[in-house]
């Protein structure tokens, strides 16, 4: 929404007009405000202290903290400047108010000259009192495990002899052995060529002559300290210039062996770390240190290297706060053995050498899918009313489109409405909306908008009164053929004859016609919001059904119940999935404090609702973090610290999503709160026009592709 002008302000009883840049400063101390509300959940303070937050200040705008010191500390004794991963913001302390109030008198609404106050050009800060620093996280975070990183692994004069024997320094524009130029990333193969098309090796097309000899000595200390169990027939060196990195992803477990080694020289780096239940660690990779993957951390967590220039890393001697430190030329050098035996590790639901494993295990009876739909849609959309509602803003064009052709006077029904974004689209219809969740109802309520709570297997409404009806982004939540059947009869039952509906489900092909959907191209680290610009914020969401808090992720992974958990922003491995939304903690309390039903309410019925994101997935209620559908559409993902934040296409616009979470606990907490898992069906393309067509007294008389979703319009026979 668009934030109304600051009034003139009032002195001494006469009013005293502002200036156009006062005003300007006004509203953008107004967006700091909001965004410190929304991602650390506590208020500024009107009146003069001794803490400042300062927008357009932290990591994501590239500041460095020693700027900010330098900067700073000339108003006074500075106590700390505290910095956040992934803020658009900082914090600065100092002993007493008056050094504060002087550095708000010198710092607000001003653009800080460049270079000689930061070296970022056009930077404006904008400044608020705080009573008091949120407490950080602890940077050192426990590595997953089964990763093991070894420090100071070789000498100096080993690291240039490996460099050395590349040629890279002599042969700047010779192609040999397999090199190649990989999205102007050099990259060399020894033993047997790494395929990034399939994310193999052709095992039957060893490379000639092997692995070089100027290697050995590494490897040997490898195997004879123990970091290794096999030794290494296969080395990729890929040389990182700053800004370059690698996409989040598992390296194939039907390729390679356990272990895979990777030995840093040159310049440090940051590489991210992401367990599918959506918790991240981020590990500093010091030159000449050795990172080894075995296990969990092999098989289960991706692993990948945000393209950026800047790593937040850990101030030296003081864990608790971060800093910005350059990136230089990387080289690495990337062990591993060739397979030749199918994997038969414990994570069957990412191996690709377990099909039978790995798929979906779905309830027998009417009773078991009502109970999943209880737990993991339903109640899950109870939980994060709120702050599902507060990502769902922007109506598709396409459904406005077609809400917009209903005549004047027509009874037009949204069967799932969310938080009823679609409802005042057409002010010439009579506009009528059901959810599932009281909480989404409520919302609709408090707008002055038509809804009530039901179930979409059984909307009371009587047959043949409907001109018209849109379910956007639930049908994909009923988790059995029957059950999703029973939606599209349900919709075809309100028609009047000659009566039309508009139906979105979540796409299984997210790549469609050479074009991928945002939900797959928004995998970059999410810059959240610095208040120069309105641009969305998508946050993260992967996940894995947790069955305790308590428990740790080897345990969650072998108890999802058959079901996998999605990777956000990565291609659909199956159809029927758990989804993650990330719940931040800001959003908790808000979302506990304006909570408008009972559990007790919440269990009632056993109807699936609608999500839909913008930009990940395609459902409505699931648009939430890190990141889906239309309510989904808006969610999204990637390793390290994150925007992305939803899930589904249909679902997605500015959040992340989860599947089902239940008072049994079907919920897990990442450093920034709980994880909700959400189930999906994906759709194939022709798979809901062949629903559809199996009702009967109907006909698709429409079907398109949108954002990521499979779309159809039937209407009722006459």
């Amino acid at each position: 929404y668009k934030m109304a002008a600051p009034k003139d302000e009032e002195i001494g009883g006469m009013k005293t007009k502002l200036s156009k840049s006062e005003r300007k400063a006004h509203k953008k101390q107004s967006k700091a405000r909001q965004t410190l509300l929304r991602h650390e959940g506590i208020n500024t303070s009107q009146e003069a202290t001794q803490h400042l937050v300062v927008a357009n200040a932290g990591m994501s705008n590239g500041v460095h903290r020693e700027e900010l010191w330098r900067l700073f500390e000339t108003a006074g004794n500075l106590q700390d400047v505290v910095m956040v991963p992934g803020k658009p913001y900082a914090f600065v302390s100092y002993n007493d108010k008056k050094p504060a109030s002087a550095a708000f008198t010198a710092f607000n609404g001003r653009m800080l000259k460049s270079p000689e106050e930061l070296q970022q050009p056009n930077v404006t800060f904008y400044l608020n009192y705080i009573d008091e620093v949120p407490a950080q996280r602890s940077a050192g975070l426990e590595l997953p495990p089964g990763l093991r990183l070894v420090e100071h692994f070789i000498s100096p004069g080993c690291a240039d002899r490996l460099v050395d024997g590349l040629g890279w320094t002599t042969q700047l524009h010779q192609q040999e052995d397999a090199e190649q130029t990989l999205k102007h990333r050099r990259v060399k193969h020894f033993g047997y060529e790494f395929r990034y098309d399939n994310n193999n090796v052709d095992k039957d097309k060893p490379l000639p002559g092997g692995l070089p000899d100027w290697c050995s000595q590494v490897i040997d200390k490898m195997m004879s300290e123990g970091h290794i169990k096999h030794r290494p027939d296969q080395i990729t060196v890929n040389q990182y210039q700053p800004g370059q990195g690698i996409p989040p992803h598992v390296d194939t477990h039907s390729a390679f062996e356990d272990e895979i080694s990777s030995l840093s020289l040159g310049g440090q780096t940051v590489m991210d770390f992401k367990h599918s239940s959506g918790k991240r660690v981020s590990v500093v990779l010091p030159a000449r240190s050795l990172l080894v993957m075995t296990g969990e951390a092999r098989y289960l967590w991706t692993h990948g290297i945000i393209p950026r220039k800047m790593d937040p890393v850990p101030v030296q001697g003081q864990e608790q706060s971060m800093t910005l430190a350059r990136r230089e030329v990387r080289t690495s050098f990337t062990f591993r053995k060739v397979r030749h035996t199918p994997c038969d590790c414990k994570y069957p639901s990412q191996c690709d050498s377990q099909p039978s494993k790995s798929g979906s295990t779905l309830p027998s009876s009417e009773e078991g899918a009502a109970r999943l739909e209880q737990e993991h849609v339903h109640q899950v959309y109870e939980d994060i009313a709120s702050h599902f509602s507060s990502t769902r803003h922007s109506p598709w064009p396409r459904v406005v489109d077609f809400l917009k052709t209903q005549p004047v006077g027509a009874l037009v029904v949204d069967v799932g409405c969310g938080n009823g974004k679609y409802l005042g689209a057409n002010r010439d219809v009579y506009a009528l909306g059901n959810d599932r969740s009281c909480g989404l109802a409520t919302i609709c309520r408090d707008r002055q908008l038509e809804g009530f709570v039901c179930d979409a297997l059984s909307v009371p409404i009587r047959t043949g009164t409907v001109d018209a009806a849109i379910s956007i982004a639930v049908i994909h939540h009923f988790c059995t053929q029957e059950r999703r059947l029973r939606a599209v009869k349900e919709l075809a039952r309100l028609l009047k004859p000659g009566g039309k509906a508009l139906i979105y489900v979540w796409a299984f092909e997210q790549e469609y016609k050479n074009v991928k959907s945002n939900y797959l191209k928004d995998t970059k680290e999410p810059q959240t919001d610095d208040v120069r610009d309105k641009s969305t914020v998508i946050p993260d969401t992967t996940g894995t059904i947790t069955p305790a808090c308590s428990q740790d992720n080897s345990q969650l992974e072998q108890q999802s119940a058959g079901l996998p958990v999605h990777v956000n922003r990565t291609s659909f491995k199956s159809q029927d999935m758990l989804v993650p939304w990330h719940f931040r903690d800001g959003a908790k309390k808000r979302q506990k404090e304006s909570q408008p039903c009972h559990s007790a309410d919440a269990k009632q019925g056993n109807i699936a609702e609608n999500p839909m994101n913008d930009t990940e997935n395609g459902t409505e209620k699931a648009k939430a973090d890190h990141g889906t559908n239309e309510k989904d559409a808006s969610k999204q993902s990637e390793t390290g610290n994150s925007r992305m934040q939803c899930t589904d296409n249909a679902e997605v616009e500015n959040s992340t999503v989860a599947g089902a979470c239940v008072s049994s606990s079907h919920q897990d907490r990442n450093q920034d709160g709980p994880v909700y898992h959400r189930f999906y069906h994906v759709f194939k393309e022709g798979e809901v026009e062949k629903l559809c067509n199996s009702v009967p007294g109907v006909s698709v008389i429409d079907r398109y592709y949108d954002k990521g979703n499979w779309c159809v319009v039937i209407q009722k026979n006459l």
